[in-house]
């Protein structure tokens, strides 16, 4: 059985909760074909600025029964770095101003002038800012926020910058479900949920390591652990590098090359 979309979004790709999973509509794929669990996932007829060889006609396969072992495994995926902390309801015109919208990710020079900014948004209490002055990446890895982040629009550079800055996760108390959904399908930063409030027990500065497999993060400089939720089934989406990226791997649809 064979579909075809001419036009696919980043921002129609899914519609999931941040701790809840479900399964791919059956009326987007073949049963025999083996893929991640999102809940639920709509499909529309877009165009999405962050997928420009995904205008032409894409068919989906019977014969991909089977996913890339390297696509699939994060069981050792391990982040270690600094962190910068940040509050509640960090909302997207905080981690990536409108003025700089215009800015195109898919060019090379406008995605690292993008993650420039990130974080420029917020308000001059945050003394200690995410990137330097005359800097163009940051030397926090780890975004530690409270409840809420990423609220506001649903711009899609707002997990794009942070990853073009060099953020490789967020762990926030909770998430407005349009940043949770945008950071898988472009791939940029890994969005975890903790189970405690760990903004209020971390300071900006502070050397932390967060382990996929064990779904923890550990704040050396405090000698503390906290026990995370597991990413589940969106960890080999972003891992890929996002839906796109991830479909073509797994024979989803056709390589760019073909």
């Amino acid at each position: 059985m064979a579909a075809s979309l001419t036009r696919i979004s980043y921002s129609s790709a899914f519609t999931f909760s941040a701790s809840k999973t479900s399964v791919f509509s059956p009326s987007l794929f073949a049963s025999s074909i083996k893929v991640p669990t999102f809940s639920p996932l709509t499909a529309k007829l877009l165009w999405s600025t962050f997928a420009p060889h995904a205008a032409h006609a894409i068919s989906f396969t019977t014969h991909a029964t089977s996913t890339p072992a390297s696509v699939l495994d994060t069981s050792t995926k391990t982040f270690h770095g600094l962190c910068y902390v940040v509050g509640d309801n960090i909302d997207t015109d905080q981690i990536i101003p409108a003025e700089y919208l215009t800015l195109v990710p898919s060019n090379p020079a406008e995605y690292e002038k993008l993650g420039s900014y990130a974080l420029i948004g917020l308000p001059s209490s945050y003394a200690t800012r995410f990137i330097e002055p005359n800097e163009t990446k940051t030397k926090y890895s780890i975004v530690i926020g409270g409840a809420n982040f990423g609220c506001g629009s649903s711009r899609e550079h707002a997990p794009v910058a942070l990853g073009a800055a060099g953020a490789k996760a967020v762990v926030a108390e909770s998430y407005a479900r349009i940043f949770f959904r945008n950071s898988v399908a472009t791939g940029e930063v890994y969005p975890l949920e903790s189970e405690a409030r760990i903004c209020e027990e971390c300071k900006t500065g502070d050397v932390v390591t967060i382990e996929l497999w064990e779904s923890r993060l550990i704040n050396h400089s405090t000698g503390k652990e906290y026990k995370l939720k597991s990413i589940g089934d969106a960890g080999p989406v972003i891992e890929a590098g996002g839906i796109f990226a991830y479909a073509r791997k797994t024979g989803m649809i056709p390589s760019q090359s073909n």
